[in-house]
């Protein structure tokens, strides 16, 4: 499911991949305002691959990335459980004016991740990563003292555009720590981190629901807040590579470049397009199965643990031969025709019984959850390796400004110009998905290409 977050971070949530990027400007006008400039973080001179000291610092690294993550994961589960009766039973405010408070602090969130992975180019992606935490941490523990609407609009997107900012600059920390060999293994085991963290902060906010009063969904607000904390403090000391801006031979990227990055954006709008799956499991498959279809309503639920567990035993495994971009594009042509194969699924469970309906709809989870990972294992590659590594926070900023484009227009969509329809709506949406993903492959190369 989606973990994004996005993950993983997603996944939902997405891990970041490798520092070999291009090191040739993108293609496009050199005429921005100001160059990007090599993070304040101090730069870690790296032992010689293979020696005990560069292997213990690794494994440290990984260590803290995984407990960074999945704490902030835990504190996401909790908040997403509990944050919407917080706003209207403890808070006072109605659905409709938390509603309000939310969409645009949605807005905020989608214009957040190139600033965020910008900040993260000058001064460091560990830094960043760390004060992003506070901040959504401090936000969460403020919220229990709100009482103003305006106050708690503000709040709020504040802390959507801290946490989507996040996004970006994760995936920078992530390449900026993990080791070029390897890691997609590494970032498989981070979105299986950020699945566990997300489903363990509902688990907790679901017993948080039993006692259903405001000083529990206060407490549970103020433990977040805690847990947060927790999370930053455990970036202290993480041994992470400077950019490469300052290499010989290395160029400053101009301001505006990924903007301006024709490829590299092409390469995004596919990933976006794919991405709509997170949509289509959390939104779409769930209206469906309860509008349309005979299957009990209780079986949303266990579809979606479905997901999940899946997620959780295949990610690693899904991204072997994903270290280089002609498999990780391979894999995820593979990944988003399993996605778009889930759609006539979805869509023929609209013409059977109870047992039918459930059968289909297991289906479809079963193929989208398959296309999940790999579509999201060469994703990570694609992101990483066609970015420059002096501008990795900006391209990755970029990178997610595309996912939350689909994750903010993706419920409209699906609800105005698939369900509706019926068998055609979703077959139409099929064919978008495998377009979208036999596309990729060639555009990939092309933006291979304009990096030689």
């Amino acid at each position: 499911m989606n973990t994004s977050t996005s993950s993983a971070t997603g996944a939902s949530g997405t891990p970041a991949g490798s520092t070999t990027g291009a090191a040739e400007t993108p293609a496009g006008p050199l005429d921005a305002p100001a160059p990007a400039t090599v993070p304040a973080t101090a730069p870690v001179t790296p032992d010689p691959p293979g020696t005990a000291a560069t292997t213990t610092a690794t494994t440290a690294g990984i260590r803290r990335l995984v407990v960074m993550t999945g704490l902030a994961s835990l504190g996401k589960g909790l908040y997403l459980t509990v944050a919407l009766l917080w706003f209207t039973r403890g808070m006072g405010f109605s659905a409709a004016a938390a509603g309000v408070a939310l969409t645009a602090a949605g807005v905020c969130g989608v214009l957040a991740s190139l600033p965020a992975g910008r900040l993260a180019d000058r001064y460091g992606s560990r830094p960043v990563m760390t004060g992003l935490l506070v901040v959504q941490g401090a936000c969460l523990g403020l919220y229990t003292g709100v009482s103003s609407y305006p106050a708690f609009v503000a709040l709020t997107c504040v802390f959507v555009a801290a946490e989507r900012g996040s996004g970006a600059v994760r995936a920078t920390l992530y390449v900026q720590v993990l080791p070029t060999e390897g890691r997609g293994a590494g970032l498989g085991l981070l979105r299986v981190v950020l699945n566990c963290g997300i489903g363990a902060g509902a688990g907790l906010g679901a017993l948080v629901l039993l006692w259903d009063t405001p000083r529990a969904y206060a407490g549970a607000l103020a433990g977040t807040a805690l847990v947060y904390a927790v999370a930053a403090a455990a970036l202290y000391g993480l041994p992470v590579r400077a950019a490469a801006a300052a290499d010989e031979g290395v160029r400053p990227v101009p301001f505006r470049a990924p903007l301006r990055d024709l490829p590299y954006l092409a390469v995004t709008a596919l990933n976006a397009v794919v991405n709509m799956l997170y949509v289509i499991i959390e939104v779409a498959f769930p209206l469906w199965l309860v509008e349309h279809t005979e299957a009990p309503a209780a079986l949303v639920g266990p579809l979606l643990m479905l997901n999940t567990v899946l997620v959780v035993a295949l990610q690693v495994r899904a991204t072997r031969r994903t270290d280089e971009l002609a498999g990780a594009a391979r894999a995820f042509r593979t990944g988003g025709l399993l996605v778009a194969a889930c759609a006539p699924a979805a869509a023929l469970a609209a013409y059977g019984g109870p047992w039918a309906a459930a059968l289909a709809m297991t289906a479809a989870v079963v193929l989208l959850t398959l296309g999940e990972v790999l579509s999201q294992a060469g994703s990570w590659t694609l992101g990483y390796d066609l970015a420059p590594a002096a501008a990795m926070g900006a391209y990755q900023g970029v990178f997610q400004l595309g996912i939350s484009v689909a994750a903010a227009a993706g419920p409209a969509l699906l609800t105005v110009l698939v369900l509706p329809y019926g068998l055609p709506g979703w077959l139409c949406l099929g064919a978008v998905l495998a377009a979208a993903s036999c596309a990729l492959p060639p555009v990939a190369r092309w933006a291979q290409r304009t990096r030689a």
